[in-house]
């Protein structure tokens, strides 16, 4: 059974994702005056304002991820695999170029053309409009394998290529022929650059050397050479200072002196991979980098000795995050630790609060000497890691422990730093063994003390305020095997312990005393507490999950499902919800109260940790070589969503990463009828044996039939309405000597004869319908007919089935079968009271006459009265629960 489409979760955007290797493309816009940087991110362009380097736009999600940039004063070219797309706008993709057969590597925007070459080594040149070939060139691979392309300035319907073999070629592409070959310099050319000066063009090479060639007179001007590899990116400053940036593959930028033709100066660890694009903002001291580090940096010159600084930066991790949470209550930080050994922290409202806590060094001072590249002062990657809010104003309120590391440690939110205190034993204070480490930590509510569990079993409690060690579980240690995970409950009375011993142990938290033990079938690989409804999440070994509630300290719910190791779990906010990542790449969601998989999707990458929202609004991932932590929307907030469980041979199909643009809004109504469609779902008539359904008619319908009569005579007007005489065109006047006007005539009342039919009345459907029931003894017909009618129809009927008003004995007999039959039914349990109150309280002289119509009326008491103390005491049962549930909270 498969599915299409995840019901609970979806898509939403991605954060943290700002650049990779491809370099970027630097583009003016002339009505607005200002430059705009674009870089490739994944399958999407982003582009951003240099002035701030604030987000402009972003781009379609092209089919793949993007593998070439260029661009020209219109249009954004990107390309994957064999395709290349135009993009305008900086959002919509309006042409696409198909008619190379292998990868394209360069790409250079000519005018009305754009030109594209492959890995094949085959040059195509399209009409940008028309997005047809205006030339194709083929070269051969061994002589000519094409590296590097540039249009030098002033150089008409000329380009000039590099080559892997290191020579050069001009070409005239309007005429299609061979102008020039440089014999080059036996190496690899990587990059071409345009040179302030006509004519002279920068030529990187894979030794790392620098050639400033003339190629006017093929002469070369100047040489330089770095020691850091190939050249990756050169550019030059056009501010009036005569200065060249070349990047390198180690992350170093080199600053070069052309008119003293020497090295100025080093910007070392300007990123942590290669330097992939470099630009000087035309006419001022910006120089725009990116790289594979998954950062955006504009250096200003502004300083004595011609190095730069970062002026301004867009950066997220340049390793896969390992560890999400949300930080605080109002759902809009999102705290991450990478494998680069940084921790920060991701903003869901906007990317100019992101903030960077940096990365944990033993000793700060001496990591800032030695740089990133030499640092052996920086601490391992974060683990695990748990925060607070409660006192962060105060002192540190974020506690970290590291890989293989037996020392955690603080960290501060508000001054976006690591903390003040390191928190490891006592014992341990002045050598550090290398088997011992730190496994689990936890923060308590108030932010005042801090959990930390080792892989030796110990379990020690530290103060976050001044990092002194508070005590210890246990004489020695709390499990005999490694502590994977710790928690302290909402008000400070029991911390939890899980072992690899296969325990949980509940301790009180201020006299470190055992309170309890409970044996696990298997050993737990971690836990997770939800404070507020104080049940505890347990992952084990072998894929399966439990849920414990810490006051009974009973497992309430098992789950296996999952095929793969447990990486993380995380709850909703109200509780309601498990939801669990595994290595088999799903992500399933378990409803606690029906102890039901309610969802489950599969993605692409496997989810390493989860996290949601406090509010509820977001679900975020994070996923293994994944840089990005990918929001996913809780769908049940805004549309309709069935929570049913899923079958057992439920197969989930393979849902796609969201993308860093959110996604459109859906037509919530026509979603709707998609939910509809996909499941139909019909209530049953009866819910169960014991229970009574109602009608779902509205209470006007039947609520006031008793009181009809007091309704009426309310409703009554006064006297009559009189209707106005009109005057008389001619006033009539009496005749005589004085003119007189005439009295106007009384007009004599008439009166209203009514006249009684009594059996000439025309039966009506329903009476019709009653006198078939008494043989067929089908009543579904006659009640429908009366639920259609309103209140005072529904008392003409029942008058008339008396003898005086037109009925019979029979047909009244048959209406108080048809309440029985609703009674053994216990379907429309309301209209069955409120018909049969109205009935006898207006033929209750003849019933009491009648042997027949007594009999049946005594039958219907009893029924009555036994169903009535049936309900009578399921009301009683619950509301003695809801008695003792509002006790508990209080």
């Amino acid at each position: 059974m498969a599915a299409e489409r995840a019901a609970l979760f979806a898509g939403f955007r991605a954060l943290g994702r700002y650049s990779s290797h491809v370099p970027h493309v630097l583009r003016y816009h002339g009505r607005h005056r200002e430059f705009y940087v674009a870089t490739a991110v994944g399958r999407s362009v982003h582009t951003y304002n240099v002035k701030k380097l604030g987000i402009v736009a972003v781009s379609n999600a092209l089919l793949q991820d993007i593998t070439c940039l260029a661009a020209d004063r219109m249009l954004i070219f990107a390309s994957y695999g064999d395709v290349f797309h135009a993009i305008a706008r900086n959002k919509e993709v309006v042409h696409t170029y198909e008619g190379h057969k292998a990868r394209i590597h360069l790409l250079q925007p000519f005018g009305d053309h754009v030109i594209s070459v492959d890995v094949a080594n085959v040059l195509i040149v399209w009409d940008i409009q028309s997005e047809e070939e205006y030339l194709q060139v083929v070269f051969d691979k061994a002589t000519f394998a094409v590296s590097a392309i540039l249009h030098p300035s002033t150089y008409l319907n000329k380009i000039l290529l590099g080559s892997e073999q290191g020579g050069l070629q001009l070409w005239n592409i309007r005429s299609n022929k061979l102008l020039y070959s440089f014999p080059g310099w036996g190496l690899g050319v990587t990059t071409l650059a345009q040179a302030p000066a006509v004519d002279v063009i920068a030529v990187g090479l894979v030794s790392g050397h620098i050639i400033i060639h003339n190629i006017k007179f093929d002469e070369t001007l100047m040489k330089f050479q770095q020691d850091w590899g190939p050249i990756t990116a050169i550019s030059f400053r056009t501010d009036g200072h005569p200065v060249m940036a070349a990047g390198s593959p180690v992350g170093h930028i080199a600053l070069w002196d052309l008119e003293e033709k020497k090295l100025l100066s080093q910007m070392r660890n300007a990123h942590s991979t290669a330097v992939a694009g470099m630009s000087f903002v035309p006419g001022e001291p910006l120089l725009i980098t990116n790289g594979a580090d998954n950062a955006i940096r504009v250096w200003i010159f502004d300083g004595p000795g011609g190095t730069g600084r970062v002026l301004r930066s867009r950066m997220g991790h340049s390793a896969p995050p390992t560890k999400i949470r949300y930080h605080g209550q109002n759902g809009e930080q999102i705290l991450s630790a990478g494998q680069d050994g940084t921790l920060q922290s991701f903003s869901t409202v906007h990317e100019r609060f992101n903030k960077s806590l940096g990365r944990g060094s033993i000793n700060k001072k001496k990591s800032k000497k030695k740089g990133l590249q030499n640092d052996t002062m920086a601490l391992p990657p974060i683990t695990a890691f748990a925060s607070e809010i409660a006192h962060q104003n105060d002192w540190d309120g974020i506690v970290a422990c590291h890989q293989g590391y037996i020392t955690c440690t603080t960290w501060n939110y508000q001054k976006t730093s690591m903390g003040a205190h390191k928190l490891r034993p006592e014992e341990f204070s002045k050598n550090k063994p290398i088997d011992i480490y730190a496994t689990a930590v936890d923060i308590t509510t108030c932010g005042n003390f801090a959990v930390i569990g080792m892989s030796t079993g110990q379990v020690d409690v530290y103060n976050m305020q001044s990092g002194i060690h508070r005590g210890r579980y246990g004489r020695e240690r709390a499990h005999e095997g490694s502590i994977r995970g710790v928690a302290v409950d909402g008000l400070n009375q029991l911390t939890i312990t899980a072992g690899s011993d296969g325990l949980i142990k509940f301790w009180k938290f201020k006299a470190k005393d055992l309170v309890h033990s409970t044996d696990l079938p298997s050993s737990p690989s971690g836990i997770l507490l939800h404070r507020d409804s104080g049940i505890l999440g347990i992952a084990f070994d072998d894929f399966s999950i439990s849920v414990l509630d810490i006051e009974t300290w009973k497992i309430v719910r098992k789950f296996s499902g999952h095929q793969g190791r447990i990486n993380d779990m995380t709850f909703s906010p109200d509780g309601r919800w498990l939801i669990t990542s595994s290595m088999d790449c799903t992500i399933k969601t378990w409803d606690l109260p029906s102890g039901c998989l309610i969802d489950c999707f599969l993605l692409d990458s496997a989810a390493v940790s989860l996290t949601m929202s406090p509010t509820g609004d977001f679900l975020a991932s994070a996923h293994v070589d994944d840089l990005g932590i990918y929001l996913w929307s809780n769908r049940s907030l805004y549309s309709l969503v069935s929570l049913r469980p899923l079958p057992a041979d439920y197969e989930p199909s393979v849902i796609t990463l969201p993308g860093t643009c959110p996604l459109q809004d859906v037509d919530v109504a026509e979603d709707e009828d998609k939910c509809d469609e996909m499941v139909e779902y019909e209530s049953p008539e009866q819910l169960g044996e014991q229970l009574v359904t109602l009608s779902l008619l509205p209470e006007s319908r039947w609520k006031n039939l008793l009181s009809l009569d007091i309704i009426k005579k309310k409703n009554k007007p006064r006297e009559p309405p009189k209707v106005p005489k009109s005057a008389p065109f001619f006033i009539p006047t009496v005749p005589g000597l004085i003119p007189r006007y005439a009295a106007p005539e009384q007009e004599n009342d008439t009166q209203s004869k009514v006249v009684n039919i009594g059996v000439l009345a025309q039966k009506s459907d329903f009476y019709v319908h009653l006198e078939e029931a008494l043989s067929t003894n089908e009543y579904t017909a006659p009640l429908n007919l009366l639920k259609d009618l309103g209140p005072s129809n529904i008392e003409i009927e029942l008058r008339s089935l008396a003898p005086e008003g037109g009925g019979s004995l029979e047909v009244m007999l048959s209406f108080l079968r048809m309440i029985g039959m609703m009674l053994n039914k216990k379907y429309n349990f309301e209209l069955a009271q409120a018909y049969l109150a109205l009935f006898l309280k207006l033929h209750l002289k003849i019933i009491s006459s009648e042997p027949s119509l007594l009999e049946e009326i005594s039958s219907l008491s009893t029924q009555l009265e036994e169903t009535w103390i049936h309900l009578r005491s399921l009301f009683n049962q619950s509301l003695c629960v809801l008695t003792y549930m509002k006790s508990a909270l209080l």
